[in-house]
């Protein structure tokens, strides 16, 4: 570089020579600006202050009660199914022995096939809000920088 040019830009430092170097000289920096703080979050300036970032909302966790009401809801509905099956049915009324026998077992198996069908569609409903919340969270997740 020419003389000129150090005259025009006063903060190009000259070109080293070949040799031991000054200890002093590296504690100082040849350059004007101070080096990038470590551990800055990606797409986050360094420049940019504390009390510029935006503070993150506290997540409502609507999915998780609204799972918890149907779980409640479907426990109920069971309860309830089994509960109902519980003694003699009207239409066995009059009727003894044998007779007594199987329609109380008769009403028993209904019972039984009445609450498998509400556990059936317990764990198809718990199926279908899983898928819906994966593919909710796949949805609204940040993008990969």
């Amino acid at each position: 570089m020419s003389k000129l040019h150090h005259a025009r830009h006063p903060r190009t430092a000259p070109a080293q020579t070949w040799g031991p170097r000054n200890p002093e000289a590296q504690a100082s920096p040849s350059h004007p600006w101070p080096a990038q703080p470590q551990g800055i979050p990606p797409g986050q300036s360094p420049y940019q202050s504390e009390a510029a970032t935006p503070l993150r909302r506290k997540r409502h966790r609507v999915f998780f009660w609204v799972f918890l009401a149907v779980q409640i809801l479907f426990l109920i509905w069971v309860i309830a199914g089994a509960a109902s099956g519980h003694g003699t049915p009207e239409s066995c009324q009059g009727r003894t022995g044998a007779r007594l026998q199987l329609c109380n077992d008769a009403n028993d198996v209904g019972t039984t096939i009445g609450v498998g069908l509400i556990i059936g569609l317990w764990v198809a409903v718990d199926f279908i809000l899983g898928i819906t919340y994966l593919i909710y969270r796949v949805a609204s997740r940040q993008p990969r920088v």
